[in-house]
């Protein structure tokens, strides 16, 4: 049994990329992707078709050449989400352009433009999750979105009081960044050896926030992501 195997009956592992047929490989339960993710992906002679459907969306939605690409990009976004849900049972996170982080209003009608490309391609809004970044804002574009049952995937978390704003918020899921909270220990408070096991800080404040949530009864999924090593995944799946 291979460690990846073992790992998965602990925990649920979730795949970080646009090539849906790595992801299938993989299978894993979610998957995530971004803008730079599918960008990669894009440039595969596999895609070519997806692109050229998305081009041509993104052209006919206006004359204005800034709107076009976006609306490419979005419906990009949209196209690889869903193949990549032909490979996992559960959910795909799809994010929100990242100019809009600190837009609520905004940040709500892309969602909900999202959501809408999901649903003329047959899927519904239980399937996804939109990524924003994890910000005052952001939280707030959450709450509206969540009491309308669109669900949230909370990104950039570094810390313990994100997360407590998040939770309190109601968040569906956060997605600590474990390898960019180890940079900063490594860069700022390194230690003689290194960091390893649960002394590392990436373990202690991903079990820092998991005791929290169950402590106050937060139903608030914790996702930890962008791992700089495996040895930080087995501390945590116990």
């Amino acid at each position: 049994m291979s460690v990846l195997e073992q790992i998965k009956k602990y925990t649920t592992v979730i795949t970080d990329m646009a090539d849906f047929y790595l992801i299938a490989k993989s299978t894993p339960a979610d998957a995530t992707t971004n803008p730079s993710l599918c960008s990669q992906a894009a440039d595969m002679p596999k895609y070519s078709k997806m692109v050229e459907e998305s081009l041509k969306y993104g052209v006919a939605q206006s004359d204005d050449i800034n709107t076009q690409i976006e609306e490419t990009i979005l419906k990009l976004g949209v196209l690889f989400g869903c193949e990549i849900l032909k490979a996992v049972p559960g959910r795909v996170s799809t994010e929100v352009d990242a100019k809009y982080s600190f837009d609520t209003k905004k940040s709500v009608e892309t969602t909900r433009r999202i959501i809408a490309l999901y649903k003329e391609q047959g899927i519904s809004s239980d399937r996804i999750l939109i990524k924003m970044a994890n910000i005052w804002e952001g939280i707030r574009a959450n709450e509206i979105l969540e009491a309308q049952g669109i669900h949230c995937n909370m990104t950039l978390l570094f810390s313990f009081a994100q997360a407590v704003a998040c939770a309190e918020a109601g968040v569906t899921l956060i997605s600590p960044f474990v390898g960019r909270i180890l940079d900063w220990y490594n860069k700022f408070q390194l230690v003689d050896g290194g960091y390893s096991g649960l002394s590392d800080p990436v373990v202690v404040s991903i079990s820092r926030i998991y005791r929290y949530r169950k402590k106050y009864g937060y139903k608030t999924i914790v996702i930890g992501a962008s791992f700089w090593n495996i040895g930080e995944i087995k501390s945590l799946a116990g």
